[in-house]
């Protein structure tokens, strides 16, 4: 038996393509596959939980994580069993395109530095915003050393490394620089005037210089290689790759450090129960210890009768998971859903019809 997962290129990440030999014998049940691609933010857990539910249940999972965008496209055309994507869909969105979502796992996102020498930085939204933005293009600027009182920062210019394709991952970062500043705004071609023009969306627009990586790895792997660059990833590939993270003062003003109780912190803030539809963005959340740029990342599944039965298989294979994959989610930091939420979830499947066997 094979356990197929089709990672894009990646810095020393995971290796999967792995063989569970002596497993399969001829009194096995058929082999059952399901099909699966989006959202590189959590990739490294549906790896981890697709190799212990085949093991168990001698289901593959097949996952391409493409980014969030390419997720959204092979939904809607019905290519893959399901979506994902960090970025939601609005219920208009969901109801034209025959679809529904459910949260599967929360998560961080972080910014992650190279530069020699210096192994921590504190930022805030706006200077974070104003870098991004091409405002602030010297490690040495004001703004910056002011938040960092005693580093001497190197008078060299800012490399901005950034997704090169369509991203929840740029949704969330982009859609918190939205909230807290002007210069980003300002950059997306925002208009005081008409301010529903534009929004945060999965591309943005980058300052000249900037380097473009596909997928969370592609990021994570310029930053590596790139002195004097920043970028921002999911925090688990910050981790497992042992890159340096920026610390955020968040919306309380507090200097808080990227982990899973941050995360959670900011989660704490949210009421899933006031949107059926799941349609929740937790970005800049209040709290002394709550990390700005938490966010859930979603499964898409197409509503039609005729993909009920391999609906069931996926609410299965997600079933399994929040039931028995919650020491995996903690081990590579990211946060397993409440009870509560996990409920919703499950009502919905109920309602659609597709909910799996207990």
């Amino acid at each position: 038996m094979t356990f197929k997962f089709l990672p894009l290129a990646f810095i020393g990440f995971f290796a999967f393509l792995t063989s569970q030999e002596g497993f399969a014998t001829d009194k096995e049940a058929p082999l059952k596959e399901l099909t699966g691609a989006g959202a590189t933010f959590p990739y490294p857990l549906y790896a981890k939980w697709a190799e212990a539910y085949q093991k168990q249940t001698n289901t593959q999972l097949n996952y391409q994580s493409i980014g969030s965008g390419g997720g959204i496209k092979q939904i809607k055309a019905g290519t893959v069993n399901f979506g994902a994507s960090d970025k939601p869909l609005d219920e208009k969105d969901l109801n034209e395109s025959k679809l529904m979502q459910f949260p599967a796992i929360i998560g961080g996102i972080v910014p992650i530095f190279n530069i020699k020498g210096i192994d921590q930085l504190t930022l805030d939204g706006q200077t974070l915003g104003a870098i991004f933005a091409g405002k602030i293009t010297k490690w040495n600027d004001a703004a910056l050393a002011a938040l960092n009182p005693g580093i001497r920062l190197p008078d060299e210019a800012i490399v901005v490394a950034h997704r090169s394709d369509g991203s929840g991952t740029t949704f969330l970062f982009s859609h918190y620089l939205f909230d807290v500043s002007n210069d980003w705004k300002t950059a997306q071609g925002w208009d005081a005037k008409n301010p529903d023009k534009v929004k945060p969306d999965s591309t943005a627009q980058w300052p000249n210089g900037s380097v473009a990586g596909k997928g969370n790895e592609g990021v994570a792997g310029l930053v590596s290689h790139t002195p004097n660059s920043i970028g921002y990833v999911e925090y688990a590939y910050a981790t497992e790759n042992k890159l340096t993270h920026v610390v955020l003062k968040n919306k309380d003003g507090e200097v808080v450090e990227p982990s899973a109780e941050a995360f959670s912190a900011a989660a704490e803030n949210v009421d899933w129960s006031k949107s059926p539809s799941f349609y929740m963005i937790m970005t800049n959340q209040p709290g002394k210890k709550s990390w700005p740029i938490t966010g859930a990342s979603f499964i898409l599944l197409r509503t039609e009768e005729s993909y009920a039965d391999k609906n069931k298989d996926v609410c299965q294979f997600f079933h399994w998971a929040f039931k028995n994959g919650q020491e995996m989610a903690t081990t590579l930091h990211y946060i397993p859903l409440p009870a509560s939420l996990v409920t919703l979830i499950e009502k919905a499947w109920q309602n659609h019809k597709i909910a799996p066997k207990s």
